[in-house]
């Protein structure tokens, strides 16, 4: 019988698809595990229990959060919910239940670009909106308004009929009655939208047919006879709003209208109300479409040296420096496409982007290629596709250099991303509850959670180890502990003074302790889970999965840890800390940092099942920084 040693030290490949089960040759397999449940990789390759989640406040429903950065101390996080808006900085509501046009069913079709002050929302069925800060606690929403010059109104404007349909005014001032050629005109659509020809402008007053709206003359008309020369607004409650917004070289771009999908408008320089095209002068509009051999609506936009255009069909470059009407070109880089039944941000990540796939099972990577000096796509989710699917919301907390990818299933998907160094690598994060949104704002990720008791508004608080928790302190010392009413009737974990106590279920809101305490934290528990991959054991004869192995010991080496619960093949049990005797629970524990070796007994295939495993749902700190095994192989 051979006796050998393998080495565990890092987890930088993160937990990895059972599909490669069989895959000992590829460079993944010694840095992954098969389940990373609620840790997070450390950048030098430990994992850690993951942050609890602090409860912040109730909600009425779902809601999209969005982050709103004025300056370096005006951080704010928006909530918008069913025809609703509540604004938070810190944790703290600063107003609330103010007016917002959106339905619950649509919030997830909601776009956002942020200037100064003022965030621009657009939404391809409501007119696109301006969240503006007017003071601390003092926001308003209005209607986007593009600039009028004179009686001209400074809109976007398209020809969606046939080449070759015309129309014709009765008159050139005051009321006219246009006749269309071919049905141009909605029932009640058309009201108020523009329309441009015989070098003029008109506004629809009412719509009799079809083919025949009267109209209020704006800018004199040239002459009444019939022009192919006609377009209406592009923009209208008839032909839909704009998908995306951005910004970019001083120039506000909408992009992705209803009725016209693949469609881009650039607004002047410096003028970001005014999309009037004018005569092509390099400060003036630009408009132009994504052409190709298939559907290019538009998803999202992102402004970076180039104008990076992210639609259903692929991934485009919008090229000019200066952009101009004459300079600008645009280019397909991919033809990967983006999830088009929802709208998923896409984020930047150390100087590349981040973007959910058309079916939303992937996180795909869109970066400049340093030899071909061309964009290329990555699917940064291929090693962990086995719980990677329906990516709902995504954000970058830069801190911690942590992608939080939102799944369906009401998990996250924790991506930690290192690209000097190749690491990428992903955990699952979950909790007692559905996980519906995250947003970071700075250093602080928000999450809306659905739980038993309603929707609740958390935040991840590193040294809280339990979620939908509050801390609390009192002086003198109290065995009542209050405001808990968010968390009636569930059971919670509780650790008081550095204790943890057994489990109670919160009854009138309150928890009542056996004897007084000064420091108390209450939440719902959770556990933390880590597995090796199979082991993959080498005989006299090779490497063969079918080989007799017993675990003889594993050493873990821990790092500022309170509690360790392993299972080694017979079941799991807590290892006793020599420093702290054998009850890990009965009293306030320092942290512990160093090896602890545990034993183990019998023999088994090297098949699909790990050698050890570990989990826990003791609230306190650990920190796994990497793992010997001794073992015994049967030649």
């Amino acid at each position: 019988m051979t006796r050998q040693y393998t080495y565990k030290t890092n987890f930088s490949a993160g937990e990895l698809s059972p599909r490669l089960f069989g895959r000992g040759d590829i460079k993944a397999w010694e840095n992954g595990g098969s389940r990373l449940r609620n840790v997070v990789l450390q950048p030098t390759g430990g994992l850690t229990r993951r942050p609890g989640m602090h409860f912040l406040a109730e909600v009425p429903g779902k809601a999209r959060m969005i982050a709103f950065e004025f300056n370096t101390e005006q951080i704010f996080l928006l909530v918008l919910s069913h025809f609703r808006m509540d604004v938070y900085q810190d944790g703290y509501l600063v107003a609330g239940n103010i007016s917002a046009p959106w339905p619950r069913q649509e919030l997830d079709h909601l776009n956002w670009v942020q200037n100064a002050d003022t965030l621009f929302v657009a939404h391809p069925q409501f007119q696109t909106r301006r969240i503006t800060r007017t003071g601390f606690e003092s926001w308003t929403i209005t209607p986007f308004d593009f600039t009028n010059k004179g009686v001209r109104e400074m809109i976007p404007h398209f020809k969606f009929a046939t080449r070759d349909a015309t129309l014709t005014p009765s008159g050139t001032t005051g009321s006219v009655r246009l006749t269309a050629s071919e049905p141009v005109f909605a029932e009640q659509g058309h009201i108020g939208v523009p329309f441009r020809l015989s070098g003029g402008m008109v506004r629809i007053t009412a719509v009799v047919s079809e083919t025949e709206a009267d109209a209020e003359v704006r800018v004199d008309l040239e002459h009444t006879t019939p022009t192919k020369d006609w377009t209406e607004a592009a923009v209208s409650q008839v032909r839909g709003w704009p998908r995306t917004v951005a910004f970019h070289q001083n120039r506000l771009v909408l992009g992705g209208m209803r009725d016209l999908p693949n469609h881009i408008w650039m607004s002047e320089i410096n003028d970001i109300y005014s999309f009037d095209l004018g005569t092509g002068e390099s400060d003036e509009a630009i408009h132009f479409e994504l052409l190709s051999d298939q559907v290019n609506a538009i998803r999202g936009m992102l402004s970076g040296t180039n104008l990076q255009v992210l639609t259903s069909g692929g991934e485009w470059l919008v090229t000019g420096d200066p952009l101009t009407p004459a300079s600008v070109q645009v280019k397909r880089q991919a033809r990967i496409g983006s999830r088009s039944d929802r709208q998923v941000p896409p984020r930047v990540v150390e100087g590349t982007t981040l973007f959910v796939s058309r079916n939303g099972d992937a996180v795909n990577e869109f970066a400049l290629a340093d030899v071909d000096q061309v964009f290329q796509v990555a699917d940064l989710s291929l090693l962990a596709g086995h719980f990677v699917k329906d990516v709902v919301d995504l954000d970058y907390q830069h801190e911690d250099r942590l992608v939080y990818a939102v799944l369906g299933d009401g998990t996250i998907g924790a991506l930690t991303q290192f690209r000097a160094e190749e690491v990428t690598a992903w955990t699952r994060i979950d909790t007692e509850g559905t996980i519906l949104g995250a947003t970071v704002v700075r250093e602080f990720v928000y999450l809306l959670v659905e739980r038993a008791n309603g929707y609740f508004l958390e935040v991840l608080e590193p040294e809280l180890e339990v979620d939908a928790g509050l801390s609390g302190t009192a002086n003198p010392a109290t065995v009542d502990w209050s405001g808990l009413e968010h968390l009636e009737g569930q059971e919670v974990a509780i650790v008081a003074d550095g204790r943890v106590l057994p489990r109670q279920s919160v009854s009138d809101g309150a928890v009542t302790l056996e004897t007084p305490a000064s420091e108390v934290t209450v939440g719902l528990p959770f556990a933390h889970e880590i597995e090796p991959l199979p082991p993959l054991a080498t005989n006299a004869i090779g490497t063969d999965h079918g080989i007799k192995i017993r675990l003889i010991q594993a050493t873990f080496r821990l790092l500022e840890s309170h509690a360790l619960t392993v299972d080694v093949g017979q079941g799991l049990h807590p290892v006793p800390f020599q420093s702290f005797g054998d009850g890990l629970l009965d009293q306030p524990m320092a942290a512990f940092s160093g090896d602890k070796p545990v034993r183990a007994l019998g023999w088994r295939a090297s098949g699909m099942e790990p050698l050890w495993r570990i989990e826990s749902d003791t609230p306190l700190p650990f920190t796994l920084l990497s793992v010997t095994m001794e073992i015994k192989v049967n030649d």
